[in-house]
């Protein structure tokens, strides 16, 4: 079975963003499992958010990127919040 490319990407970006916030944050290899968890959830939030306003302020392909990279940014600050 194949995925889709827009999940593949989606979730090659929500990774990269998850794995540069943890180096940003000094953080643990615990801290990357949650920060890759808040990551994905943020960035399916931001594109669903994305797609239900009908913006598309900055896509690539299908992916919503500035909706989805903002409430995947919010959600590893969040997460960050919480953790401590």
């Amino acid at each position: 079975m194949l995925l889709s490319p827009p999940f593949v990407f989606a979730a090659l970006i929500s990774t990269a963003l998850a794995a540069l916030f943890n180096l940003w944050q000094g953080g643990s290899v615990r801290d990357l499992a949650l920060y890759l968890v808040a990551a994905w959830l943020g960035f399916a939030l931001g594109e669903l958010l994305g797609s239900w306003i009908g913006l598309d302020l900055f896509m690539i392909g299908q992916v919503h990127m500035a909706e989805a990279a903002l409430m995947c940014g919010l959600l590893l600050f969040l997460a960050r919040w919480l953790k401590t």
